[in-house]
């Protein structure tokens, strides 16, 4: 009889015979044909008595002269005499009178059909039978940090917009799309967030976003993208981040946050990014506000260093200039020809730009990707816009030159410049307040066909 205790193996077999034959003749057979095939120590007969081969199961069906079934043949024996035995049984060729053929189809591990059946069986137990007990000193935490922050929800406005306890007095506001945004930004510590409620942008949410900087952080969907548009349209936005594709904002874990509040962009290269245009316009008022904004305070600047040194706020008198004496002949002759080469120079040099950045500007667009090259014009690394800034901050290579599909703003010119770079390429220029000496900057709409 099989031993149920001590089975570790199951060996599976099929036979097939030119012939009518039964359970008998197949267990007579395997012990006649397998005797002294495989020595004394793998006798059927003597591993049977001793309990390492347990009962031989046969189940066979006869049809139109032929017969099927299958073979099955407990062990205890390890993997390597359980492989020898299995191999043994397909020497087998005949059963009584009738031609036949085993195959080896499998060999079972009891052990992990044990394990299996033990791993459902706990799952089972763990959710049924342990819901009524106390939670863990961990959970308690989660519990009640949990409910200290569902209490800090505050709600903002007549329309009741729920939102962060530091909303109406933080300089910078994260304007997200529903209520579960805010609870998972409170969650991690981010208490300056208000939400909109879906693309019907509430009127205070408009209002509160001319005075204070303001981040949008939309889900990674079309949705997200749609309340991108509309926020554009309604209110004043600095910055947009978007939760990574596919995910939304009250299912991103702290480090997901804070990777994509720091891939945050200008408004003016997201237009280009997320395929705004049709809200340049919109775009085009917004930069006009910010514009305002920063005349504002550079007036407040100056009135306030002119209050605090008023000894400095003097008339300054213009320089006279001397008297311009007419040029000869000859020396405006002189003058036009030192001219001429120099601009011939700048046009060759334009040209031989335009020859080494064409292919790679026609490779790039509408792709929202960028290349840094070294100075022989070969690629470094490729990588999104979106990722541009971080990469440059943290790559310390010889980078020559930066063609990429988007928005060229102060930021990345600032860096550009720190980090030795030559040449800027980007499709259109943005806002730049200052352009330095030692980077060329160049729109990919003005380069030489």
């Amino acid at each position: 009889m099989q031993n149920t205790d001590t089975t570790k193996y199951i060996i599976h077999g099929k036979i097939n015979a030119d012939g009518v034959i039964e359970k008998p003749d197949i267990v007579g057979a395997i012990f006649g044909q397998t005797e002294g095939l495989l020595g004394a120590d793998l006798d059927l007969r003597d591993l049977q008595k001793t309990g390492r081969i347990g009962r031989i199961e046969v189940v066979v069906n006869s049809k139109s002269g032929k017969t099927k079934g299958n073979i099955f043949i407990p062990s205890s024996l390890d993997r390597v005499e359980s492989s020898i035995l299995a191999a043994a049984m397909e020497t087998i060729d005949r059963v009584g009178p009738c031609n036949a053929k085993i195959e080896i189809t499998q060999i079972e591990d009891v052990r992990a059909t044990k394990r299996k059946h033990i791993v459902d069986r706990a799952k089972l137990i763990l959710t049924t039978m342990f819901d009524e007990n106390l939670p863990e000193s961990q959970e308690i935490s989660d519990e009640v940090r949990e409910s200290v922050r569902i209490e800090e929800m505050q709600y903002y406005g007549k329309n009741k917009i729920p939102c962060g306890p530091n909303v109406v007095d933080s300089d910078a506001i994260i304007v997200v799309e529903g209520r579960a945004d805010v609870l998972n930004l409170l969650r991690y510590g981010i208490k300056n967030a208000v939400c909109v409620g879906g693309t019907n942008v509430p009127p205070e949410i408009s209002e509160l976003t001319r005075k204070k900087t303001v981040t949008a952080f939309t889900d990674g969907d079309r949705g997200g993208e749609l309340i991108v548009k509309e926020l554009l349209q309604v209110a004043d936005i600095d910055y947009i981040a978007r939760a990574p594709d596919g995910k939304t904002v009250e299912d991103l874990v702290q480090r997901e946050i804070v990777r994509a509040l720091r891939q945050k962009v200008p408004t003016e290269q997201a237009v280009d990014m997320y395929s705004l245009r049709d809200n340049s316009s919109n775009a085009g008022d917004s930069s006009k506000r910010k514009e305002k904004k920063q005349a504002d305070t550079k007036r407040l600047s100056s009135a306030k260093v002119s209050k605090r040194n008023p000894r400095e706020a003097v008339t300054v008198k213009k320089p006279v200039k001397a008297p311009i004496k007419p040029a000869t002949k000859k020396a405006i002759d002189n003058q036009q020809k030192d001219q001429k080469p120099t601009e011939a120079s700048s046009k060759n040099q334009a040209l031989a730009l335009n020859d080494t950045f064409n292919a790679h500007v026609s490779d790039l667009s509408g792709t929202l990707t960028a290349r840094l090259l070294d100075d022989k014009e070969d690629i470094i690394i490729e990588m999104p816009v979106r990722d541009l800034v971080n990469t440059l901050k943290e790559h310390s290579g010889n980078i020559k030159s930066i063609i990429f599909d988007g928005v060229i703003t102060q930021r990345i010119l600032d860096i550009a410049a720190d980090k030795g770079i030559e040449n800027l390429v980007g499709a259109k220029v943005g806002n730049i307040a200052k352009t330095p000496a030692t980077v060329n900057v160049i729109s990919s709409n003005n380069l030489i066909n």
